[in-house]
Formats: structure tokens, sequence, C-alpha cells
């Protein structure tokens, strides 16, 4: 036996919800590709509301100029194959600071001595936004 409604069509999920599950889902990959790229001191920062240009920085930081591009590229690289599109780019020919913006997260990769002296993660944590180290 087969039924069928006329004139309805499949429930999609709330909007809202689904957006949040698409933010959950972005940051989880940004993680997960700085750590397998082995970023060092990955910390990520909660700035829902805060600032409308995005919900989430994380800051990682790679051991050489080598390594930052590479942490650049195998990010750029996961993200896209998780279907988050082509992020903006900053910083990828001099690989001192890379900053990529993937809309609901800005990755700030940096050489230790650069991330040091800009000191992103204090700029941000002002309001009692205390950063989340991840160890993935």
């Amino acid at each position: 036996m087969t039924f069928e409604t006329e004139g309805t069509a499949p429930t999609a999920p709330h909007h809202a919800a689904a957006g949040t599950l698409a933010r959950a889902n972005l940051h989880e990959t940004v993680l997960a590709s700085l750590s397998d790229s082995k970023a060092e001191d990955i910390v990520s920062i909660d700035i829902t509301g805060k600032s409308p240009m995005t919900d989430q920085v994380v800051v990682a930081s790679g051991r050489s100029h080598r390594h930052v591009g590479a942490i650049a590229d195998h990010l750029l690289r996961d993200l896209k194959e998780a279907g988050h599109g082509s992020a903006r780019v900053e910083g990828l020919p001099q690989c001192d600071w890379v900053l990529i913006d993937a809309g609901d997260v800005i990755i700030h990769v940096f050489r230790p001595e650069v991330r040091a002296f800009y000191n992103i993660e204090k700029m941000w944590s002002v309001d009692d936004n205390t950063p989340v180290h991840y160890a993935g």
C-alpha cells in the first residue's frame, strides 16, 4: 500500500538548526585539519554575538614558514572537500601569518614569534571569552 499526500512537500530541517549544524561541522573540520597537519597550540575562541564577522576565531602555530604554508594548504583542501566552498586567504605567499576566512570560522596560522607579537588571543579574550585550547 502506498499513501500519497497531494500538495505537501517533505519538511526541510529548520533553517536555524541546519545553520547551527553547518557551523559546528565547519568548526570541527577546521580543528581536525589543523590537528592532522600537526599545527601547534591550537586555540578556539567563541565570539558568537560579539562580532558580526564570524562566530569562531581559531588560532594556531606552525614551526616554520614552510609548516605554516602546509597547514594552510591542507586546511583549504579539507574545507573544500568537506563542502564548505573556497575560503578567502591572505598571507599565503609570505607564510608568517596566514588568515583564512571560512565564513563562520576565521583561522589565523602564525609562526610562533609573529603570533607572540600580535597576540590575537588576548584581543578576542577581553570580554570574559576564555580561549579553549584544542588538544586533537
